[in-house]
């Protein structure tokens, strides 16, 4: 037993919650109001009834008086022609008409006091019944103000259930496009890494390698501009930085370039060197007095 009372409270409970979510106070004040209308139909209809008996009760008290007027008149006439007897007779119905009218007299002051009363109710049922509809509508319109205020706040805080689900996909939206920007960027370094190949544009590596020299080398010049142009800087420096830059990414070519030079020093110096003090005016290694380097002079019409 106390198992199955518990049991009929949860589902009341349950009940009642789930009425509660489900009910409008203004379509309850409506059905309210609707039902003070109806009580209030109804005691004017008890109004109208109790009045049409007043007025039926007075129409037979009018007929009575009618007819006890007509029979006092039949005895004064029924006297006039001697006939006691008659006369008799119609004073006993005039007497039972009185003794009915009196009946009907007091019916009709209890219908009288019965129609005031449910005057008074009906008047008072109607003022009461105006009132609540002025409050209704005064609730009604407080009500749809709070609840459209809540729905803007709810909005705006983003805790309402459409912009609560707007925001979920604009979320998972900005997820996916981190999520593309990100595996973007990763095989964009994988194909610059080497790691994966670019099926469109296919490269063998001997190219790749020539492309990162050459990307180099245009670095280095570009530093070397830079270099250049700071205030105050060494045009030999700049040479040498020039020259150790350029001969690290020219390769063989400059090295012999570089040699050819370092001889042509040599076989200055070495002229020079073997002048004697009559030459002294002459600057030791000018290109001028000194034999061609490496072999004699051929004759002027000589053959090869």
């Amino acid at each position: 037993m106390g198992v199955m009372k518990r049991v009929s409270g949860i589902f009341q409970a349950k009940a009642n919650k789930l009425l509660d979510k489900a009910e409008d106070p203004r379509e309850t004040l409506d059905l309210s109001y609707e039902r003070q209308l109806e009580m209030l139909q109804k005691v004017r209809r008890s109004v109208a009834d109790v009045a049409t008996a007043r007025k039926r009760i007075e129409l037979q008290a009018d007929q009575l008086k009618q007819q006890a007027n007509k029979l006092q008149d039949q005895a004064r006439a029924a006297l006039g022609q001697g006939n006691e007897d008659l006369a008799r007779e119609a004073l006993s119905r005039r007497a039972a008409l009185a003794s009915q009218l009196q009946d009907l007299e007091t019916q009709h002051k209890q219908v009288s006091d019965q129609e005031q009363k449910l005057v008074t109710t009906s008047k008072r049922l109607q003022a009461q019944v105006e009132a609540f509809r002025t409050q209704k509508e005064t609730v009604k319109a407080t009500y749809t103000a709070a609840q459209a205020t809540t729905h803007i706040d709810e909005a705006v805080s983003g805790v309402s259930e459409e912009m609560g689900d707007a925001g979920l996909a604009l979320q998972r939206a900005q997820d996916k496009v981190a999520q593309m920007q990100a595996r973007s960027g990763a095989m964009d370094e994988l194909l610059a890494s080497g790691a994966l190949t670019d099926m469109t544009h296919p490269t063998d590596d001997i190219q790749a390698q020539l492309d990162k020299v050459s990307s180099a080398s245009q670095v280095d010049l570009e530093l070397a501009q830079l270099k250049g142009e700071l205030p105050g800087a060494s045009k030999a420096a700049i040479g040498a930085s020039s020259t150790g830059s350029s001969g690290a990414s020219q390769g063989t070519a400059d090295d012999t370039a570089v040699d050819a030079e370092l001889a042509e020093l040599k076989g200055e110096l070495e002229v020079g060197s073997t002048s004697g003090p009559g030459d002294s005016g002459s600057a030791p290694g000018s290109s001028a007095d000194a034999p061609p380097t490496g072999g004699t002079t051929e004759p002027a019409g000589g053959g090869s």
